[in-house]
């Protein structure tokens, strides 16, 4: 961030009190102050107690610090004033309310940051993206993973330090709080294979999980070769985490390209799911099927409509197996041994879990 921006506030705080006021940046260098001659100087000692101030107001060796908001635990910015007394922490927390607002405007116009996230959120014109990323010094035609880490438990946020840990490169990588649940993360590829998108994946997610449990689950889109592709790719981790949380339920890394039929599904009407339901079980509708059945039906699709396979995961006799699949066939119409009927039942039974999960009883 340019040290003029601050300057100019600087220079009209300076107007209102006597105090010395100026902006320390991360590395402890001055950048701006109402005592121009302070200007350049380093103090890499403040550093440190600065960041465990953890952005309160404190003195220190006959001075007040306060960090501006920042990204993170290590600040980037701090307001200072050359006195350690009452006055001096009042000027230096009533410096830094003006300081950040200087900052945040700077940072809306300016931080790429700020125009990635413009960009995902489709609030901004595919004409000025172009001409935005050449100002930013963002290469637009570089190969990107965009991922969606959301928290499992809803009351819960997103930790942004730890992520940013892993990627902390802000020239290429961007971790942002884009909402109340979801942080998004920005990652230029070296390999645009869907192996490296599933390893950052999985490292984001273990980094997150607490003891033996995850916290978060992690939505990946399709590779962004271009800026303008980054609003579809994340609507696609959205997606993804959305159609995970109904088909995979046990699955915390969720790839957009691996979610099948079900991305499909979810993306129906309601209306047009409930009457293929209808359709299928003309007979007897699914609801009709005892827990037992339905747990047979899952294991017979887990082995591939091997009925011999099947009876040995069970536990039970293959004729006891043949018994109870021409019971379903008696009750549904639908023959599981047939290719047909059994991808009919698949959907059927996906479709019924779909609007299950959307509170509707069919």
């Amino acid at each position: 961030m340019s040290g003029r921006i601050f300057q100019n506030v600087v220079l009209q705080i300076k107007e209102t009190t006597d105090k010395v006021v100026g902006v320390l940046d991360g590395e402890g260098t001055v950048i701006s102050c109402s005592d121009l001659g302070l200007i350049g100087n380093k103090w890499p000692e403040y550093v440190d107690p600065i960041a465990h101030a953890e952005g309160r107001c404190f003195s220190y060796q006959g001075k007040s610090f306060k960090a501006l908001g920042g990204w993170g635990t290590q600040f980037d910015y701090a307001v200072f004033v050359l006195a350690d007394d009452d006055v001096g922490r009042a000027v230096c927390s009533v410096a830094s309310v003006s300081l950040n607002g200087a900052k945040a405007y700077y940072e809306e116009k300016h931080d790429r940051g700020s125009f990635i996230k413009n960009i995902i959120s489709d609030n901004i014109m595919l004409g000025d993206i172009y001409m935005r990323a050449k100002e930013l010094h963002v290469d637009p035609e570089v190969p990107r993973g965009v991922f969606v880490i959301r928290n499992l438990n809803e009351e819960d946020s997103v930790h942004l330090d730890v992520i940013q840990s892993l990627f902390p490169d802000r020239q290429t990588d961007f971790v942002l709080n884009v909402d109340d649940v979801d942080v998004a993360l920005i990652h230029q590829l070296s390999d645009s294979g869907e192996k490296e998108l599933n390893r950052i994946a999985a490292t984001v997610e273990e980094a997150l999980r607490e003891g033996s449990e995850s916290r978060v689950v992690v939505g990946i889109g399709t590779v962004a070769n271009h800026l303008r592709d980054l609003a579809k790719s994340y609507k696609e981790a959205q997606i993804a985490i959305e159609v995970g949380k109904v088909f995979d339920t046990e699955k915390y890394v969720i790839n957009y390209e691996n979610l099948g039929i079900g991305r499909l599904i979810y993306q129906l009407p309601a209306t047009m799911c409930e009457m293929f339901l209808m359709e299928v079980f003309k007979k007897n509708p699914i609801d009709a099927l005892d827990q037992e059945t339905l747990f047979t039906i899952h294991k017979f699709f887990e082995n591939n409509l091997n009925v011999s396979e099947t009876a040995r995961k069970l536990f039970v006799h293959r004729n006891t197996l043949v018994y109870r699949l021409e019971k379903i066939k008696k009750l549904t119409g639908l023959d599981l041994r047939e290719f047909d009927d059994a991808i009919t039942f698949k959907v059927a039974l996906m479709v019924k879990k779909y609007l299950t999960s959307r509170g509707i009883d069919a």
